[in-house]
């Protein structure tokens, strides 16, 4: 229970129960059955920029959004947002990137929108604290609960491994549309 140690016991203990009498994925497929379609690099940065024009217009730009395959799960990374610092004559540039670990290229859009929500408000806000879950629900209301549940998930898959979303088959490049856009 890793992923879940600083929830209550009661939850950590209704999560060991459905993963013992081996129900935690159906109840994680049940409540997400589909995965989204923002499979490439592309679509990726589309759906993230789609997100941070509609809640951080006037924030600094992004140079760069990628699914990366470096990020491990287990480094407690499943997203990162850098700024990246370089001297070109005589001013400062920065750039900024945001990278999601492939993991979640095949995983439930909500998922996917936690992350990028997280990473999207270390944009204004650096550190895990008040003002920056208030971003977080601002932009998205259920982030909380995403959360839990993708902290569910990565306990179901230390155990059991990926889950078989819905919707896995699509053409690489296809943009599930009906699923892809931010709510």
């Amino acid at each position: 229970m890793k992923y879940l140690s600083a929830y209550p016991q009661n939850l950590q203990t209704q999560v060991q129960q459905l993963q013992d009498q081996g129900k935690l994925g159906a109840m994680l497929l049940k409540k997400y059955p589909q995965a989204h379609g923002v499979r490439t690099d592309k679509a990726l940065y589309d759906y993230v920029m789609t997100l941070k024009n509609e809640f951080l217009r006037s924030s600094e730009p992004l140079s760069k959004i990628a699914y990366d395959n470096r990020l491990q799960v287990i480094a407690h990374a499943l997203g990162t947002h850098t700024t990246i610092s370089r001297v070109q004559g005589n001013k400062l540039k920065a750039k900024r990137e945001i990278r999601v670990a492939s993991l979640f290229k095949e995983a439930p859009l909500e998922f996917l929108k936690m992350i990028t929500v997280h990473e999207l408000a270390h944009i204004k806000e650096k550190g895990h604290d008040k003002n920056f879950y208030k971003l977080c629900t601002y932009m998205e209301p259920e982030y909380h609960q995403y959360e839990f549940d993708l902290r569910v998930y990565l306990t179901h898959m230390d155990v059991s491994g990926k889950l078989a979303w819905a919707g896995l088959t699509a053409a690489p490049d296809a943009v599930n549309t009906t699923n892809a856009a931010p709510s």
